[in-house]
């Protein structure tokens, strides 16, 4: 929400890009505090707009467009993934969610998380609300209906912050009827896919993520 850009996750987009075949297209969105909610989904979603009616001529097929993200990103793309539901498009197959930052109202143990602190989240999601409420499109876990959604693949670890409330997410869209597949790593940390690719639940989970990518 406040910090990094699409250089920040390349490394990991990546290897996702080799390990599933697929074309990735790495938007920017503008920042917070500078540019609170709802600046960035609408950033995320223009940006996804554009694709949808450029993919045939970028070599892509419309009709088999995804979404996703990590942390923030992760947040985004879910939230992108209800304002596209809502507003008629563009219509997408599938969205991507890793370790995603669902929900304002987090809470959990302090002593439990290492890489995303309670302090960190409260100071990130203050600066992305810039003094507002929290609406679905900033909290995607504050939507009452998340029927009509694209089928979702959810990944996070045992020592994030937002275990909990991702994990949640992922009933909630069951229960709404939409497919969805969740992995919990265990003893893994808030990033854990990214502070270091060459750890085993990193592979694993690169493994599992582009396995799903290519099923779309």
């Amino acid at each position: 929400m406040v910090a990094g850009s699409r250089l920040t996750a390349e490394p990991t987009i990546l290897r996702l890009v080799a390990a599933s075949g697929i074309t990735i297209i790495t938007p920017e969105y503008r920042l917070a505090p500078e540019h609170p909610n709802p600046t960035p989904v609408h950033d995320c979603h223009a940006a996804l707009a554009h694709l949808g009616r450029e993919a045939s001529g970028l070599g892509i097929d419309p009709l088999r467009l995804a979404i996703g993200g990590d942390s923030a990103g992760g947040g985004l793309a879910a939230a992108t993934a209800i304002l596209a539901r809502d507003t008629g498009g563009p219509r997408l197959t599938a969205q991507l969610l890793g370790c995603p930052m669902l929900d304002d109202r987090t809470t959990g143990p302090r002593e439990k998380w290492h890489t995303w602190t309670p302090a960190d989240n409260a100071i990130g999601w203050s600066a992305y609300l810039g003094g507002a409420p929290a609406d679905h499109l900033a909290a995607p876990a504050r939507a009452a209906d998340l029927g009509g959604l694209p089928r979702a693949f959810i990944d996070t670890g045992t020592l994030d912050l937002f275990c909990a409330e991702d994990v949640r997410y992922a009933l909630r869209l069951l229960e709404a009827g939409v497919p969805c597949d969740l992995h919990v790593y265990a003893g893994a940390p808030h990033g854990f896919a990214s502070l270091n690719p060459h750890a085993g639940v990193a592979k694993r989970a690169l493994a599992q993520r582009a396995a799903f990518l290519r099923t779309i």
